[in-house]
């Protein structure tokens, strides 16, 4: 489905509601133990290990498929952490997509999830912001050819995480009749 954007939008919001706490969220971003979520289910899993450096300036990588033809890392440059309710970074992967060098990374969207509580849930509101450095034609492009609804279908997997599944030394929690 196409949605028609303002000209002039450079960014998009996507909210959901999730039954968890924010540190459990939060841990769902942050802890490579727990980014799996992130991968596309319909795709091999990769083998190439989430990297995580989670502080200001660090990074966080993985690696993406697409299809079998088709695979590339990707990731951020944490800008602002703030444990259990914010996480802000520069969206991309050096040899990656977006690409994100030195040359290109004052172009790169920027990434913020906020965690708010609501009620014993979590809001997880999501925004991608294009830079002011690209002209809006690429940002028409990047928003048209499916990074809102990419981004949605990722987050929308959340729900799986780890982080979220009650679990013992690793294990799935027992159920209790």
């Amino acid at each position: 489905m196409m949605t028609d954007y303002p000209t002039q939008q450079r960014s998009f919001t996507l909210t959901r509601i999730l039954a968890a706490s924010r540190h459990a969220v939060f841990t769902a971003w942050t802890d490579p133990e727990h980014l799996a979520w992130f991968y596309n289910p319909d795709m091999p899993t990769p083998t190439t290990p989430i990297e995580v450096d989670l502080r200001v300036g660090g990074t966080w990588k993985q690696q993406m498929v697409v299809n079998e033809n088709l695979s590339y890392p990707t990731g951020g440059i944490y800008l602002e952490i703030v444990p259990d309710e914010r996480l802000v970074f520069r969206w991309g992967a050096v040899g990656g997509w977006p690409e994100l060098d030195g040359e290109n990374e004052r172009e790169a969207p920027v990434v913020t999830v906020q965690l708010n509580d609501v009620g014993t849930k979590t809001e997880l509101v999501l925004t991608v912001r294009f830079s002011e450095h690209l002209d809006i034609e690429e940002v028409q492009k990047l928003m048209m050819g499916g990074t809102q609804e990419g981004w949605g279908a990722t987050i929308d997997r959340i729900k799986d995480s780890t982080a979220m599944t009650p679990k013992t030394n690793g294990r799935m929690a027992a159920i209790n009749p």
